[in-house]
């Protein structure tokens, strides 16, 4: 085999091997706890205005749902989706995103980095691909009788 064929191929297999790893660990929130951040979202009323997996009655669809955290993109639709950013967020949201509706929360930084951890365990486990438009399961998509469709994208 040439060595420009060998490189291709070992270039291939890497490749092919990046396909199959494993998701990459939940990012860690330093000084933070999820099973404390739980608590904070219950307390501050989170689930008032977002879908939150976990999170008993936390099924409305005010603000965007919050299911598989770990995976978005971005806070508030200007910063990257890292555990700093989340955080400043949850202190803060009209200081990064003005005239957004989310509220400041009065969080303290503990409480906020809590429910930042907490947040970050959303979507860190692979599930099985659901497509777009497939109907919610029972307590998925609030307390409607009729069912509900999964959000696109």
């Amino acid at each position: 085999m040439s060595p420009r064929r060998a490189a291709c191929a070992t270039l291939l297999l890497l490749l092919g091997g990046a396909c199959d790893a494993e998701d990459p660990a939940a990012p860690h929130v330093a000084g933070g706890d999820p099973r404390r951040g739980h608590a904070v979202i219950l307390e501050a009323g989170c689930g008032a205005c977002h879908v939150i997996p976990g999170v008993p009655g936390a099924v409305s669809w005010v603000g965007p749902p919050l299911m598989e955290w770990s995976r978005r993109g971005y806070v508030g639709g200007r910063l990257p989706n890292a555990p700093e950013n989340l955080v400043a967020w949850l202190l803060d949201p009209r200081s990064i995103s003005p005239g957004s509706a989310m509220p400041a929360l009065g969080l303290t930084e503990e409480q906020a980095r809590d429910a930042a951890a907490f947040l970050f365990t959303l979507g860190a486990t692979r599930l099985p691909p659901v497509p777009p438009g497939m109907q919610l399961g029972p307590q998925e998509g609030g307390p409607r009788e009729a069912p509900r469709l999964r959000p696109r994208g």
